[in-house]
């Protein structure tokens, strides 16, 4: 569903805002205890309510332990103005060691294959190279952050999961996971309306990758299923 207008000017003006601001500050210990379980203050009647509510999650590559004890859940929001206060107050994606992830996703989906509601979905990923993460990670992971808070995949944004950004030494990673692979029409919607926000040049393609396909893979790359 799509985001009431009242919400999209909001949202829409807040970004402006933010544009304006400096860099948001903090540290990497910040996503973990700085504001974990302060998402939400106690005066909510001014606020403006998100359609749905979101979880940020933060992943830090440690090999001495499993992949859910990496994966600590940090905060859930359900308005404009507290999805702002978290945003400024933790480390920007491009500053993020190499290993670590942000995900945001609808509360209650947790960021992995194998949650009920990702299991037969799959993610749209667009790869980029390291000498870019100062140009481009930031402002495409706010972007993408807006169009999933603010409903913007319209009659498709229920099909949408959350999304991941992943800082690696080589590649850095963007997706947006969404709930129903095989439903084509939404897919594709989806992945057109990422590309537009995102400003991706039309001869650039992105790929729509299964999560099945992704854990039976024998390479390095999954078959994409999708590209634009």
């Amino acid at each position: 569903m799509a985001a009431t207008e009242n919400q999209a000017d909001y949202l829409e003006d807040s970004t402006k805002m933010l544009k304006d601001k400096a860099a948001p500050v903090g540290t990497e210990e910040a996503c973990a205890a700085d504001i974990n379980g302060g998402g939400e203050t106690s005066q909510t009647s001014d606020k403006h309510p998100l359609h749905n509510r979101w979880t940020l999650w933060f992943f830090k590559n440690d090999r001495h332990k499993t992949w859910n004890e990496n994966q600590k859940q940090v905060t859930s929001f359900g308005f404009v103005e507290d999805f702002w206060a978290l945003f400024n107050h933790i480390q920007p994606a491009s500053k993020l060691p190499v290993g670590c992830d942000y995900s945001l996703f609808k509360e209650g989906i947790n960021p992995m294959w194998e949650d009920p509601n990702n299991l037969k979905g799959g993610r749209w990923l667009i790869t980029l190279d390291k000498t870019k993460r100062n140009l481009s990670m930031d402002s495409f992971w706010i972007e993408t952050l807006l169009l999933l808070i603010g409903e913007g995949f319209d009659d498709d944004s229920d099909e949408v999961c959350g999304a991941i950004v992943q800082i690696r030494a080589k590649q850095d990673k963007l997706s947006v996971w969404t709930r129903t692979a095989v439903n084509k029409d939404a897919c594709t919607n989806i992945g057109h309306r990422l590309k537009e926000a995102l400003q991706i040049p039309e001869n650039i393609q992105i790929a729509y990758q299964t999560h099945v396909d992704q854990e039976q893979k024998s390479s390095s790359m999954a078959k994409s299923t999708y590209v634009l």
